[in-house]
């Protein structure tokens, strides 16, 4: 079976450019399943040590699955998209009850699994078992789009639909791990999102957008992300060595990691005009010594634009019993600092208490 000059170029390409990754060095499907879940919506450079970390935390499945969730998140911390922690602890659990401590060899049972979407599936399917079967992430999306002129909006259900139908007639079946690789190594480091070298592109004859000089028009994405804007105003409640902390709950993002209390502000001139006074009650009964954050902390995530200031209110050792109580009964917990550092903590969080050291 001859391949595509596309698929043979590829080939040729990658064992001499790509980069020393330690999840390529193996047929491991849990430590595939690990660095895919890390990188997903995130750079190699940041993720490499979150991987190495977990990998010498949790070296075999079973491990992760034990491990309690708050330790999980704790080691996720700073690293974005935390639904990804909870479903990769669910995942390893069932892996664990469901199937005795070993993946599943095909991409459809792979799918069934927490958290694992076809571009996972496909990964691991692919590099652990041979199986030929597609990756289609951004690299692929924009290295496709621009080779072969597809303008076809890739965040549409038909672009995809597309897409992936291409990639896989791509796939050939006696290296289709190594095509995987080298197809989104190609798009991560030639074809690059914004100014990528086409004239040291082994594959420029043939690429559409090259001749057309379509390059940066393609890959087509239409629908553009609403950002919505937020406003925080954060109370650091302080009483000896302990401090107030509430778990952020379901339904919002940082699920399941823990801030400070909190008043959201419905606009910037309602955030802009809070003043310091105590919230949820608490100037009832004690008479703080207040601090507030020098400057405006901001956050960027996906869908939504944080901006946050902190104000920190130190309460007298004489008034603990009373902080505890109303700590209780906000839903709140009073904890030492010891215990805090140890807690996984939005990276928010984490900028202002190193500011504060």
């Amino acid at each position: 079976m001859s391949l595509h000059p596309f698929v043979n170029t590829l080939l040729d390409w990658y064992p001499k450019h790509k980069r020393d990754l330690p999840w390529r060095n193996t047929k491991d499907p849990y430590i595939i399943w690990l660095s895919e879940i890390i990188l997903q919506q995130t750079r190699v450079a940041q993720g490499l040590p979150y991987f190495e970390k977990f990998l010498e935390n949790y070296p075999k499945v079973q491990d992760l699955a034990y491990a309690p969730i708050e330790e999980i998140m704790r080691h996720w911390q700073g690293l974005g998209y935390y639904s990804r922690a909870r479903n990769l602890h669910q995942c390893a659990q069932i892996v664990v009850d469901k199937y005795q401590g070993e993946f599943p060899d095909s991409y459809q049972e792979l799918k069934k699994l927490k958290g694992i979407g076809s571009y996972t599936a496909a990964a691991i399917a692919s590099f652990a078992f041979d199986e030929p079967v597609a990756v289609v992430d951004g690299n692929v999306f924009r290295l496709l789009s621009r080779y072969f002129g597809i303008s076809t909006d890739i965040a549409s259900s038909a672009g995809k639909r597309e897409f992936e139908s291409l990639a896989n007639e791509l796939v050939p079946p006696n290296s289709p791990g190594t095509f995987n690789q080298a197809i989104m190594e190609f798009g991560s480091l030639q074809c690059t999102p914004k100014s990528p070298d086409c004239t040291e592109c082994p594959l420029k004859e043939g690429c559409f957008a090259h001749k057309e000089r379509l390059v940066d028009a393609l890959p087509v994405k239409i629908n553009k992300v609403k950002v919505k804007e937020r406003f925080f105003q954060y109370f650091h409640i302080e009483c000896g060595n302990h401090s107030v902390v509430k778990e952020r709950t379901k339904g919002d993002i940082w699920q399941g990691l823990y801030d400070f209390p909190m008043k959201e502000s419905a606009s910037k001139k309602e955030f802009e005009a809070a003043g310091l006074e105590l919230p949820f009650g608490l100037k009832n009964f004690v008479t703080p010594i207040v601090y507030e954050s020098s400057h405006i902390y901001k956050h960027i995530l996906t869908h939504q634009r944080i901006f946050a200031n902190f104000v920190k209110f130190v309460v007298e050792p004489d008034q603990s019993e009373m902080l505890k109580a109303w700590t209780e009964k906000n839903n709140f917990h009073l904890i030492n600092h010891k215990e805090l550092e140890n807690l996984g903590k939005p990276r928010l969080i984490l900028k202002y208490l190193n500011d504060e050291k």
